[in-house]
């Protein structure tokens, strides 16, 4: 089903799964040969090949305490090869002593002090933004003349885009705040964080994304589009200490239907080191760490992320059984498939809830639940045989990624993607994922005199 008008992009189209590069090569700009995904390439080197229509980008830029890294920033703004009536320059302060000095063609807003609020400071930019594309920065990190231009050149064709920039460290003590980034990064030059790097190239710039890819999307150095951002509902602002908002909103925005992109030729640069090398000698770093871990762990329900047994509330496999022929058969039909996803939440219909007793995973039809990773829709009871037979499980883990919208497992049990659902709402066929057809004889019917004792004691047969 469509999306109503309210609800589709204002332009651009759609590829499916994360295949970003397809719309690069469309639009007549595959110059490397491989669809625009070569490691010598940018997306957005790729993009401005094809000419998409410039459109208006507003560039958001939290600030704290921080005036001269803010007047390198702004600087380094001013001088961007983006057309300059398409860009606007919004400076957000989280609550510093004294609001910061701006000069008067940038818009300044201020939001009281209430701790350190990155996400409430970014939803307020974007609130007041003009923009077709939002274009996110932190105030010590100073772009490079083609960096507007490279970050806003994917949202432009793809309005599902997510664009990670490339952010690089130099050390600017003693620098003048006017020097060019461009020049002066280089020659002060830091570390970067090995671990982004290698997870940028092993990916082919997050064109090869999976469930866990929002770790790569960065808030100081990130782009998509106004009309995208609204539709992930922007930053969560529970978060209010150093880091977790960008990756809890990154993490919905896939869910959302998000196209995640790196863009290695959009650089801005961070002066002084990265996070782990600022805190390596300080010894609350794991604390403060840990405290992040632990919200993000609550938020995120995905393997990898969740606890590994407790129970949260995020929300990541949610099946659907929409009939039962009885009570017995909705108990065994449950009970089988959470021996398969014991984090999973299931929806039954409403005269059956009573025989799951306290079980908080098992909720009546009548109580909506919100979306989440994967959605299992099962037409009727069926039994979920041999947990060690790992065709659910897979099917589960593989939906989402790549162009695998859905899993058909036998007559009755659809496994699909909450991410593919998303993105089909908005443009029906022309999301184009593809479902697939698994044969599975361990997802068996069941009668509605199935017998429970014989299925908790082992021995009940189908056959």
């Amino acid at each position: 089903m469509s999306a109503s008008a309210s609800e589709l992009p204002p332009f651009g189209r759609s590829v499916p799964g994360n295949r970003w590069d397809l719309a690069l090569a469309d639009a007549g700009s595959s110059n490397d040969g491989g669809g625009g995904t070569g490691a010598g390439a940018g997306a957005g080197a790729d993009a401005r090949a094809g000419n998409p229509e410039p459109r208006s980008v507003s560039v958001i830029v939290v600030h704290f305490e921080q005036q001269s890294e803010l007047d390198r920033t702004l600087a380094a703004l001013a001088r961007q090869t983006h057309p300059a009536e398409l860009l606007e320059v919004i400076v957000v302060d989280d609550g510093s002593r004294a609001a910061p000095r701006v000069p008067p063609e940038v818009r300044l807003l201020v939001q009281e002090d209430l701790g350190f609020r990155a996400g409430a400071a970014r939803n307020l930019g974007a609130r007041a933004a003009t923009g077709d594309v939002l274009c996110f920065l932190d105030a010590d990190t100073a772009p490079e003349p083609e960096y507007v231009s490279r970050m806003a050149a994917l949202p432009c064709l793809l309005p599902e885009a997510v664009v990670a920039g490339h952010r690089k460290h130099a050390d600017f003590a003693g620098i003048d705040t006017d020097a060019a980034v461009e020049v002066a990064g280089p020659e002060r030059e830091l570390e970067e964080p090995a671990w982004l790097a290698d997870a940028y190239r092993d990916s082919r710039r997050l064109l090869d994304a999976d469930d866990r890819s929002y770790r790569f999307v960065i808030g100081a150095v990130f782009s998509c589009t106004r009309w995208f951002f609204d539709q992930t509902g922007g930053f969560d602002e529970d978060f209010l200490g150093y880091g977790g908002e960008d990756w809890e909103w990154a993490h919905r925005a896939w869910l959302a239907g998000a196209v995640l992109a790196y863009e290695p030729a959009a650089v801005a640069w961070h002066d002084g080191p990265d996070w782990a090398g600022r805190t390596a000698a300080d010894a609350d770093s794991q604390v403060h760490k840990n405290d992040e871990t632990l919200l993000l762990s609550r938020k995120i329900g995905v393997d990898g992320s969740r606890p590994r047994a407790l129970r949260t509330a995020a929300p990541d496999v949610i099946a659907v059984l929409a009939a039962a022929p009885s009570a017995g058969a909705a108990f065994v039909c449950v009970d089988s498939l959470l021996e398969h996803l014991p984090h999973a939440s299931v929806v039954v219909p409403d005269e059956h809830h009573r025989v799951f007793g306290s079980d908080t995973r098992v909720v009546p039809a009548s109580r909506a639940l919100p979306r989440g990773r994967v959605r299992i829709e099962i037409d009727a009871a069926v039994r979920f045989d041999r947990p060690e037979a790992d065709t659910l499980q897979r099917a589960v883990s593989e939906v989402g990624i790549s162009d695998l919208g859905a899993v058909r497992l036998g007559e009755h049990v659809v496994v699909r993607s909450e991410r593919a659902l998303r993105r089909t709402e908005r443009w029906g066929a022309a999301a184009a994922w593809r479902t697939e057809q698994r044969p599975d004889a361990t997802v068996r019917a069941l009668p509605g005199d199935v017998s429970v004792a014989a299925h908790l004691g082992g021995w009940l047969s189908l056959d």
